[in-house]
């Protein structure tokens, strides 16, 4: 009797490792094709990492003003991530990963418009500017935000004269920020070197919204004459064709 027990769970052992296995082939599948899709630009950014000398033609440079483009771009480097991005399942991306090239602390982030900075207490790499008026819709107040200004342990790159509690400081267009860095929120999960940048809605009573829903953001494409909107540009590396002196 037990032999013949044992003889009956074989069948069932067998069926559900076979649909084990099915299930792992076909999230191999879905992953490799999530990697590989037309537009998906991971590949780009490794290739980028691991040596961005070899593709200078890939890289925007902090102050320059695409065309009419009413911002200026923020700082050096490959714009990896676009906004609407979908570099990882379940998620878009709200902004624009820019990725300097370099080691931490050593690619400077500038102010892309004139506007009121603020930094809150517990902001260890990020600031936002308030700009009252947006220049594409005059009336509308936006918020241009910047982050990852701090290495993985949290020491911030952010320009000592906007210390934590920072709030409403007027700064230019060009305005040194502070500099890139890796800083994810976990020492133990630092993110490459970058700035995320993105322009965040008015809540409608003088505030920012929450940042991290792209809902609560505004494609970049138009204020900084790029095509950095994922869902209509399928490959090509952003780069300014035509810039003006900002």
């Amino acid at each position: 009797m037990t032999a013949r027990s044992g003889e009956g769970r074989q069948p069932a052992a067998c069926l559900l490792l076979a649909v084990l296995f099915t299930i792992v082939l076909a999230a191999g599948y879905l992953a490799f094709r999530w990697f590989n899709t037309p537009g998906n630009r991971t590949p780009l950014v490794l290739a980028w990492l691991n040596g961005p000398g070899e593709h200078p033609e890939w890289a925007v440079m902090a102050g320059q003003r695409c065309g009419g483009a009413p911002f200026i771009l923020p700082t050096d480097g490959f714009i990896g991530y676009l906004w609407g991005d979908t570099f990882r399942p379940s998620h878009r991306h709200q902004g624009l990963d820019i990725f300097g090239g370099g080691d931490v602390n050593q690619t400077a982030v500038i102010a892309a418009y004139p506007g009121y900075l603020t930094r809150l207490p517990d902001w260890e790499s990020s600031v936002i500017i308030r700009i009252p008026d947006d220049p594409l819709r005059p009336g509308r107040q936006i918020w241009t935000y910047y982050t990852h200004l701090a290495e993985a342990n949290g020491n911030s790159f952010i320009a000592p004269n906007f210390p934590p509690g920072s709030s409403e400081v007027y700064v230019e267009a060009g305005t040194l920020l502070g500099y890139q860095g890796n800083f994810s929120g976990d020492p133990f999960n630092p993110v490459g070197v970058h700035l995320h940048f993105s322009i965040v809605l008015d809540d409608g009573s003088g505030g920012f919204r929450n940042e991290l829903e792209i809902g609560n953001t505004i494609d970049p494409s138009p204020y900084l004459g790029l095509p950095v909107n994922a869902s209509q540009n399928r490959g090509e590396v952003p780069v300014c064709s035509g810039s003006e002196p900002s």
